[in-house]
């Protein structure tokens, strides 16, 4: 099994922006982008027209090394201080639930391990010490 910690980055409606600049800064390699507008369609969870062209997941390498980026989603507070999470990618759904498992005592699930269109498993989760945490299995399809 594999695992890696990744910083995961909470822009305010800028990701693009910083996409761009952490690239240029870090001289990364933008592996991929993706827009609330790329979601599927949900008729329960419409998508707003000014949350289309925000930054669902972006990631970037560089060396060994991986960031993340993500705007807030319209409507939520963008809050200093809570803008650098971290990712957990693992390779086992059942390593995802273990690691969410462990880091929910005590602390608050943001949202539940689940399917995404993304990922078989993925939560957040905020541990007791405060840091959010995204726990993610890797796609293998």
């Amino acid at each position: 099994m594999s695992m890696s910690l990744s910083p995961y980055l909470i822009t305010n409606g800028n990701g693009k922006e910083a996409v761009a600049w952490y690239e240029e800064a870090l001289n990364a390699k933008v592996l991929m982008v993706q827009s609330f507008g790329d979601m599927p369609a949900d008729a329960n969870h419409p998508i707003p027209d000014e949350a289309k062209d925000l930054i669902l997941h972006a990631a970037l390498q560089f060396g060994d090394s991986m960031m993340m980026i993500s705007d807030t989603f319209p409507g939520n507070p963008h809050q200093i201080g809570n803008q650098v999470t971290i990712a957990v990618m693992v390779d086992d759904a059942s390593l995802a639930k273990q690691i969410f498992e462990k880091l929910q005592q005590g602390g608050e699930v943001l949202m539940p391990l689940q399917e995404t269109f993304w990922s078989p498993s993925y939560g957040m989760v905020k541990d007791k010490f405060g840091v959010t945490f995204h726990v993610s299995t890797e796609n293998r399809k």
